[in-house]
């Protein structure tokens, strides 16, 4: 080997090794830069980070920008703060200004027995949101479908409690509050980490079979109600009038049976009071009774004669209706 191909082979080998240098830089800051990007990561503001370390629960990190250790944990994020909703009887096919709506596959859970044996198609919304991340991912098995298990099961039972007309008509916001108070607390029970925010009944009708049926016995209802209502009403316009009608005859009653009773105890008194005179002069009060009766008698005789059986006064008697009269005049 001569000199100059010793010389170029040296070359080479710290060419290579150069090399070998630069690729193992490049390598130890991508190996650098991937475990940065495996290890940091971003939460939003509406969801949390639970992180497990080989599997089991570590710790849970809050919205912004959190580390893990790379290769050795993993993280899920859970939507706290979005309200979900799931919908049971139909489904949105198209959200927006004019969304649409489907049933299939929806009628199986819709399609319920009522207490009185009689069968209703209740639609219903339930609004709900993850307030126990840690519950929700660990605690129970598929928590979307558990909860939608829960929500039938207890509007089965709820419905199966009340007759059919209660689910159609009157008993619809009671349904509603009742279904939200009984899913929250199987939902305690089972740990399920879900907070039930609402319910609310979409649509409850009478099977197709016999919707012309209900809505017939509906219109009835209606109208017995309404004139119900036109009786008790024509019933408190009467009634009150006759009560008052009533209460002034017996006011007026009163107040007569008041007055006569008054005056009689006045005529007692003044009887008392002339019976005390009387016992004092039996003969004087006689005579002054009878001249007190007469005067207030005799004017009103008018053109009356009285006479004895011999005639003797008549001429008296005369003068004195004579000037009797005379008196009126002069006094008018």
């Amino acid at each position: 080997m001569t000199s100059n191909q010793f010389s170029n082979l040296n070359s080479s080998n710290e060419l290579v090794e150069k090399l070998l240098k630069n690729f193992r830089s490049v390598g130890l800051i991508v190996l650098l830069a991937l475990a940065a990007w495996m290890a940091f990561f971003q939460i939003d503001p509406e969801e949390v980070g639970v992180i497990v370390r080989f599997g089991k629960y570590s710790r849970t990190v809050e919205p912004g920008l959190n580390y893990k250790i790379p290769l050795v944990e993993s993280v899920y994020k859970v939507a706290v703060e979005r309200q979900q909703k799931m919908e049971f009887g139909f489904r949105t096919t198209s959200a927006g200004v004019k969304s649409q709506y489907s049933r299939k596959g929806g009628v199986d859970e819709s399609l319920m027995l009522t207490g009185d044996l009689n069968l209703a198609d209740v639609e219903w919304v339930v609004q709900y949101r993850i307030d126990k991340p840690y519950n929700y991912l660990f605690k129970v098995r598929n928590p979307e479908v558990t909860l939608r298990d829960i929500s039938e099961a207890a509007m089965r039972q709820i419905v199966g409690d009340r007759t059919v007309n209660e689910v159609l008509t009157v008993g619809r916001t009671e349904i509603s509050a009742k279904l939200q108070e009984l899913m929250q607390q199987i939902c305690r029970e089972y740990s399920l980490g879900v907070k039930i925010e609402q319910v609310v009944l979409q649509d409850v009708n009478p099977p197709e079979p016999v919707k012309a049926a209900f809505n017939a016995v509906n219109e009835a209802q209606q109208e017995k109600e309404t004139l119900i209502n036109q009786a008790k009403a024509e019933y408190n316009k009467v009634i009150p009038k006759a009560a008052g009608q009533a209460q002034e005859t017996i006011q007026m009653a009163e107040g007569y049976a008041t007055e006569r009773v008054n005056n009689a105890m006045g005529d007692v008194a003044r009887f008392n009071e002339l019976y005390k005179e009387y016992v004092k002069a039996p003969e004087v009060t006689k005579r002054r009774i009878y001249l007190e009766t007469m005067e207030s008698v005799i004017p009103r005789l008018g053109q009356k004669i009285i006479t004895d059986q011999n005639g003797s006064n008549v001429l008296p008697l005369l003068q004195m209706q004579l000037s009797q009269q005379k008196a009126t005049t002069n006094g008018q």
